[in-house]
């Protein structure tokens, strides 16, 4: 049986980890701080789990003496230096969120929608020290619906990620690895995102702005506006057909109820879901970029 080494993080990694536990045999985890229940889970079932940023050798100088046939990455947050890298006796590959080359680097599945895409997928690709930048073992499409929101692609995700893993394994208990280098022409790289990075420009066109709502709504933390000097949270919102004068401001809110409906420059948008703790809202008044 292949001997595993697993680089891992948060609620995707962790669950991956405890499905591979149950039939892989596995001689170390690879974490960062906040994965919490990751290194619970590890100190439950006696897994070696280095725990914190790898880089500087302080990650290998962790696994050095741990014999491993191949290193899987899944979520995993840090980039790897090539000690790391070369330390599995056949292969490090790691499952990244899109089909490679598009959209490496971080959440791509939610840039994925904010830049209305109808498909995304996961990637096998064996690691080296560039980020996302190693040949490609084997891809699976996953369809982005109409109506998927950030949270739907992960667990879109969940269910072919071990599927695709289990893949590549078999393959290299056969010998029978092959893979294609990416073509640098068609790389895009999206970098990291941060709950200030929500904030909803009402100059957007309503295409983005919904697909930003969607993108990023609970349990994600979510695309906002201000109304006032107060945050407002919101999680979905849809097309609405009702009029307005072109020269009214962007983010102004033209009906109350039954919903809210508010101006962009191309279309209102109806506020379906606004999350705990918002304000009373007043006709006329207008959702801005900034407190105010």
């Amino acid at each position: 049986m292949l001997r595993l080494g697993i680089l891992c993080s948060g609620g995707l990694g962790q669950s991956i980890l405890m499905e591979l536990n149950s039939k892989r045999q596995i001689e170390f985890v690879m974490t960062d701080k906040k994965s919490e229940n990751i290194i619970t889970y590890c100190n439950k079932f006696k897994i070696p789990c280095f725990v914190g940023n790898p880089r500087r050798d302080k990650g290998y100088n962790y696994i050095k003496d741990k014999s491993v046939d191949v290193i899987v990455s899944i979520n995993y947050l840090y980039l790897i230096e090539k000690d790391i890298i070369q330390h599995p006796r056949i292969l490090a590959f790691n499952i990244h969120g899109s089909l490679l080359p598009k959209y490496r680097g971080r959440t791509p599945h939610v840039w994925a929608i904010i830049n209305n895409e109808s498909e995304t997928g996961i990637t096998a690709h064996k690691i080296d020290v560039g980020c996302d930048t190693g040949a490609i073992i084997e891809q699976v499409k996953i369809k982005i619906d109409p109506e998927d929101t950030g949270f739907d692609i992960l667990e879109k995700y969940r269910a072919k990620y071990l599927p695709l893993i289990d893949k590549v394994l078999k393959m290299i208990e056969t010998n029978n690895v092959k893979s294609w280098f990416q073509n640098e022409d068609e790389a895009t790289i999206f970098g990291k995102r941060t709950p200030e990075d929500g904030l909803i420009n009402w100059n957007w066109q309503k295409e983005r702005i919904r697909n930003w709502v969607r993108a990023q709504s609970y349990p994600y933390p979510g695309a906002f506006t201000y109304y006032g000097n107060q945050k407002v949270i919101i999680d979905k919102v849809e097309y609405s057909k009702l009029g307005f004068n072109g020269d009214m401001k962007n983010g102004l809110i033209l009906k109350i109820e039954p919903k809210l409906v508010v101006k962009t420059p191309n279309g209102a948008l109806v506020i379906n879901k606004i999350r705990e703790n918002y304000p009373n809202f007043e006709l006329g008044k207008t959702f801005t970029n900034e407190d105010c």
